[in-house]
C-alpha cells in the first residue's frame, strides 16, 4: 500500500495545504525565505499533516478551515523540533539531503525553529483558536520533558520497559495523538469522539516510534545508519527486551559493550536479539496498540476516511524508511 493511495480522499486538501503552509512562513527578510524555502523542499512524507485531514474526515464528514490551520500548526512545531534536534543530536543529514545546521550553521538552524514556532504562535493568536493553542503548548512541554527523560537515562543506560514506553508516548506519540484529537476538533465534532481520536493518535504514534526503533536493526536499506541508537546510548524495546532476556553477568557486559563501543559489535547484538526473539516480541508489541486502535475505531461509521486510517496504521507497521 502506497501512501498515495492512502490520501486519496484528502489529496486536494493536502495540495491545498501545502500552499496554505507555504504562504504562513514566507517572509521578506531574504535568508529566512531562503531557508525555509530548502526546507518546503526536502520535506517529509506529511504524516502529520495527513493525520489531521483524516482524523477530520472521519469524525465530522467534512475537512474545516479549521483543519487546514491546525494542520498548519502542527507542521510547523514538527518542523521547528526537527531543526532543534539537528543541533542537539550534531546531525548533518535530513531525509537524505544535508540539514539546515549542516548549511547554515547552529546559530541559523536555531532562530529559524524559533521563527516557525512563533508563526504557529502567531497563526492560532490571529484566528483565536484558543484551544489548539492549548493542546500543542502542552504537546510542546511533554515532548520536551520525553527528550530530556531519554537524555538523563541514556547516560546510565537505565531504560526499563515501563521508562521507554513512557518517553516514546511523550517525545512521540503525543505529537500523534494531538493531530488526531486536533483533526477531530477542527472537524466540529463532539468531545467523546476528540478523545476516542487522541487515544488512536497516541497508540499509533507508539507504533511508528517502535517501528523506527526496529528500523535501526533491521539488514534492508532502511535510511537510518543501522545501531545509530546503540551509538548514542539510546536503549530501545529490542535492546531492552534482549538485556531482561540475560543473565546478570552477560546484562553487565553486553551494556558495558554498548557503553564503550556504541554500535561497533551491532551484528552480533543483532544475532542475540535473533536467538532470544527481542525483535519478534517487539512486533507483537506493535500488534497489541494495533488491536487496540482497531477496537477505538469501531466507535467510528465505516467511511473512506476510515479505510484510509486503516491502511495509515499497516504502511506505518511495514515501512522500511
Amino acid at each position: 500500500m502506497s501512501l498515495d493511495n492512502i490520501i486519496r480522499p484528502i489529496k486536494k486538501d493536502i495540495d491545498s495545504f501545502n500552499i496554505y503552509f507555504k504562504e504562513s512562513i514566507k517572509n521578506n527578510i531574504f535568508l529566512v525565505d531562503k531557508v525555509t524555502n530548502y526546507i518546503l523542499k526536502t520535506k517529509g512524507k506529511q504524516i502529520r499533516p495527513i493525520l489531521v485531514f483524516l482524523s477530520s474526515g472521519l469524525s465530522g464528514k467534512c475537512v474545516l478551515q479549521a483543519s487546514y490551520r491546525m494542520a498548519t500548526l502542527i507542521e510547523l512545531l514538527h518542523t521547528a523540533t526537527l531543526l532543534h534536534d539537528d543541533v542537539v543530536d550534531e546531525a548533518y543529514m535530513r531525509r537524505g539531503n544535508f540539514s539546515i545546521n549542516a548549511l547554515w550553521k547552529n546559530k541559523i538552524s536555531v532562530l529559524i525553529g524559533d521563527y516557525l514556532l512563533a508563526k504557529g504562535l502567531m497563526l492560532s493568536i490571529d484566528n483565536k483558536d484558543y484551544e489548539f493553542l492549548g493542546m500543542v503548548s502542552d504537546t510542546v512541554k511533554q515532548m520536551s520533558e520525553g527528550e530530556i527523560l531519554q537524555i538523563e537515562k541514556s547516560r546510565k543506560l537505565n531504560i526499563d520497559e515501563d521508562i521507554y514506553f513512557e518517553i516514546i508516548k511523550k517525545k512521540t506519540a503525543v505529537l500523534f495523538a494531538t493531530c488526531c484529537s486536533g483533526g477531530a476538533l477542527a472537524s466540529g465534532c463532539d468531545r467523546k469522539l476528540v478523545n476516542y481520536m487522541y487515544d488512536v493518535g497516541l497508540n499509533l504514534g507508539i507504533i511508528f516510534q517502535i517501528k523506527d526503533d526496529l528500523l535501526d536493526f533491521e539488514s534492508k536499506n532502511t535510511g537510518k545508519n543501522k545501531g545509530s541508537d546503540l551509538k548514542e546510548n539510546k536503549l530501545t524495546l529490542p535492546v531492552i527486551h534482549l538485556l531482561n532476556s540475560l543473565s546478570l553477568k552477560d546484562r553487565y557486559l553486553l551494556k558495558r559493550d554498548i557503553k564503550i563501543n556504541g554500535n561497533k559489535n551491532i551484528n552480533e547484538i543483532i544475532k542475540k536479539m535473533e536467538i532470544h526473539g527481542s525483535i519478534e516480541y517487539s512486533y507483537k508489541k506493535i500488534n497489541d496498540y494495533k488491536q487496540y486502535i482497531l477496537e477505538l475505531l469501531c466507535n467510528f461509521d465505516d467511511s473512506i476516511y476510515k479505510d484510509s486510517i486503516l491502511n495509515l496504521i499497516d504502511y506505518t507497521i511495514q515501512r522500511n524508511k
